[in-house]
């Protein structure tokens, strides 16, 4: 099957609120329609994620996020504008509420992905909309750098997938600005340091 047609197949899929299996910048990820509470909930039954935590927005561009969660401004858009697109989940403050089905425990606050997507997926994204965007894998498992590495039980339950062949494998940098103090939850890709350097250095600037 050709990219095209594996295109087209995932926004059919993500516009009826299926699951589907997109690579982004750094492994495959378990998504669907992040407007979608139902679609939400079937992909945490997929993966057998705890609905208590909370999963990524991903946008397929900075635009296309502000217009999902327009409260986003200020030092938060510039936070934003500085890391992304990158290699990073942003965990931010979502005064409204919005995808609380995404954001666990924590209602008040929402996680973010703009990544440097590959040309296909960002098409995808573009046209069906922000998904939410868990790692296609089990709870705690390997991360997929292939589709050969997610577990059959979850490409069963997709209805539809995009290969684009082997992808880094190593997740996104995790970083939480809803404190006074920004906090890395997780190392990953993308150096923290590095981004928290140029974030203080934007602020100031």
């Amino acid at each position: 099957m050709g990219t095209e047609e594996q295109v087209e197949q995932c926004v059919a899929a993500l516009r009826s609120e299926q699951p589907v299996l997109l690579p982004t910048d750094t492994v495959y990820g378990l998504c669907t329609s992040a407007v979608s509470e139902d679609a939400s909930h079937r992909v945490y039954r997929l993966k057998g994620r705890a609905e208590t935590q909370p999963t990524a927005v991903l946008a397929a561009s900075v635009d296309q996020l502000f217009e999902a969660i327009p409260e986003l401004r200020n030092d938060v858009a510039t936070i934003v504008r500085t890391l992304l697109p990158g290699a990073f989940t942003l965990v931010l403050p979502n005064p409204a509420r919005r995808f609380r089905w995404l954001s666990g425990t924590r209602i008040d606050a929402i996680g973010v992905r703009v990544p440097d997507l590959p040309d296909a997926t960002r098409r995808v994204v573009e046209t069906a909309g922000p998904v939410l965007a868990t790692s296609a894998n089990d709870p705690g498992g390997p991360n997929p750098a292939t589709l050969g590495d997610v577990p059959q039980r979850i490409r069963d339950g997709c209805g539809a997938e995009l290969d684009l062949g082997p992808l880094p494998g190593t997740p996104s940098t995790v970083i939480d600005f809803t404190g006074a103090e920004p906090y890395v939850i997780r190392d990953g890709i993308a150096p923290a340091a590095e981004a928290l350097a140029r974030v203080r250095a934007a602020l100031a600037g």
